[in-house]
Formats: structure tokens, sequence, C-alpha cells
């Protein structure tokens, strides 16, 4: 999960996948990073923290990390929150096996249309609840199909 900071959007889509993935007992290797280093290491907003605790998901434990090369190696999903994280991510991709593995939440990939995952953080509380269900809802559909494609098609790309 990959937005520009890993404070707002980033954490709560990795915090609604690992806690869904617990619920369904199924196992996969989840985390989230930003595509910038401007917060390395700091936990995620605290107004996304309270937005996540008030819905029962925890994220607290969370730190901000720089997206690396080395994740295109380590993940077989890499998931942008919006367009400009997709574009910064596939020009960090050199190989084409890495470019393929990119996707956009609202996306193909959860059958919703092409958008973006509004960033909230200049904004308000109702903001960040927003941000909130539209990632749940997504990574429903996403999870889903990373359960099917692990069940069927494990090394068939998205």
């Amino acid at each position: 999960m990959v937005c520009l900071g890993n404070i707002c959007r980033s954490p709560i889509a990795d915090g609604l996948l690992r806690k869904k993935v617990k619920e369904k007992n199924v196992t996969f290797i989840i985390d989230s990073a930003g595509t910038s280093g401007f917060h390395q290491g700091d936990p995620p907003d605290e107004r996304m923290i309270a937005t996540a605790t008030k819905n029962g998901t925890c994220i607290k434990d969370l730190r901000s990390r720089r997206f690396l090369k080395c994740d295109f190696e380590s993940f077989d999903f890499i998931i942008a929150m919006d367009e400009s994280n997709l574009e910064d991510l596939l020009e960090i991709a050199e190989k084409k096996e890495h470019k393929a593995k990119i996707h956009l939440l609202l996306g193909p990939i959860t059958n919703q249309a092409n958008g973006n995952v509004p960033d909230p953080y200049y904004g308000t509380m109702s903001d960040f609840q927003d941000v909130y269900e539209i990632v749940d809802k997504a990574t429903d559909t996403l999870l889903e199909k990373l359960i099917f494609i692990q069940k069927n098609e494990p090394n068939q790309p998205i």
C-alpha cells in the first residue's frame, strides 16, 4: 500500500488489510510505504489513528517508511492510493515485471472506476472518515481477489 507520506491513506489500507486477513485466517504479508521520506519513522497521522480506532482498526503501531526499489522483489502487488503515486512508482520501477505489479487501489483490481483515494491530510475529521470508508470497501474487494488468486492461480498476475 503506497501513498505520498505513508501517514494517512496507505497506513489505513495496511491496517484494514491486516485486520481482514486475520479475520479470514489467511496468510499474506502486508506493508505500507510512501513515495517520499517526509515522515520516515513517524506514526500515522493522529487523526487517522483516531478514525481507525473509532472504526475498530488499530494502526498506531505502524511507522512511516519510504518505498524502496527492493520492495518490487519483496511484494507481488504494489497498490497506489492515487495516480500521482502510481506515476512515481512507475518511474522507480526499472523492470517490466515490476511495472506489472503496480495497481491503483481504486481501479480495475477492485472493480471500481479508476480514481484517487482522496488525501485527507489538509481536511476535516469527516474527510478522514470518508477515506476510511472508501478504503474499507476497496480492501474488501482486493482481499477477495487475492484469496482467489492464492487458491486458484498462484502464479497469475491480476
